[in-house]
């Protein structure tokens, strides 16, 4: 099976699924709303607005496979698969601003707390509670294959612990009287949001940026490159990804002595394949004395 056969598989494993996570949280998340203004808890609104982000992160999600699976053209020689990343990056600007609004309404509320009908608060967040917990085993097997479906999935997880907050806010609000739990739930939930979302945009921004892909070091890839047989030295390195799944390589190879062009590349190739998962690489064979030169996919 050829490497763009297994990248298209992966980005459409999860499609069912994520269609099916963003109809269930779509809907709950409106229901989130309504419960929240009727009861007149902060908590929940705050939940519903963090559950809107999720369906947004999932219908980014989807946007991202559909676009992932055009052609690369005379234009976009890679592709659309990184639309994806701009997909994730977006999702982490609106995250921020969710974020923003729940803390900024929350401090309004402390010092002016609302009635609170808490038993209806309790029973739509147990609703909520649910739908978390369908839609994070929906995620679940797919989560490390997308950076769009691992923002998806974080976000979900998130949000479940939101959830269980707002329920045991519910229950301390019901028999203590406390209307200040609610906003501090809330402000809790915006607090929430800052650290998945840093992740989320630094794993996007690295990509964009053509960094070195996680969990790869360019020494380290360098050293074993210079450890294969017939190679005397490496520069003009370069590793980067075009997604999270579809690491990249390039790099000059100098031979030693009177090594076989050929023979060192497939030897440097099988090695970075092995040891990295590399199937994409460009290797230029050079001599010392500057004679022909090889390049291989």
């Amino acid at each position: 099976m050829s490497d763009s056969h297994q990248h298209a598989e992966v980005r459409a494993l999860p499609e069912s699924r994520l269609w099916l996570a963003f109809g269930l949280t779509g809907t709950y998340m409106v229901a989130e709303i309504i419960g929240g203004l009727v009861t007149g808890s902060l908590a929940l609104i705050s939940d519903a607005m963090h559950m809107m982000t999720d369906a947004i992160a999932l219908l980014l999600a989807l946007i991202a496979i559909r676009a992932g699976r055009k052609a690369a053209d005379l234009l976009r020689t890679y592709g659309y698969a990184r639309f994806e990343i701009l997909a994730a990056a977006v999702n982490a600007l609106v995250l921020l601003g969710v974020a923003f609004y729940i803390l900024y309404e929350a401090y309004r509320r402390l010092s002016a707390p609302q009635d609170i009908q808490s038993l209806g608060m309790m029973v739509v967040a147990i609703g909520g509670l649910i739908i978390n917990l369908v839609s994070m085993r929906l995620l679940a097997s797919a989560k490390d294959d997308s950076l769009n479906v691992k923002g998806a999935y974080l976000e979900v997880w998130a949000d479940m612990l939101g959830s269980v907050a707002v329920i045991v806010g519910a229950i301390i609000i019901w028999l203590t009287g406390w209307r200040w739990v609610d906003s501090a739930l809330a402000v809790a939930i915006g607090f929430m949001v800052f650290p998945r979302t840093w992740v989320l945009l630094r794993e996007c921004v690295n990509l964009l940026l053509e960094g070195v892909p996680a969990g790869m070091s360019l020494d380290a890839v360098r050293d074993e490159i210079a450890g294969v047989e017939g190679v005397a030295t490496v520069h003009d390195l370069h590793l980067w990804a075009i997604t999270q799944s579809q690491p990249m390589l390039t790099a000059h190879v100098v031979l030693a002595g009177g090594a076989d062009g050929e023979s060192v590349r497939r030897a440097i190739e099988a090695r970075l394949h092995e040891r990295y998962d590399l199937h994409h690489t460009t290797l230029q064979m050079e001599r010392d004395d500057r004679s022909v030169h090889e390049a291989g996919h």
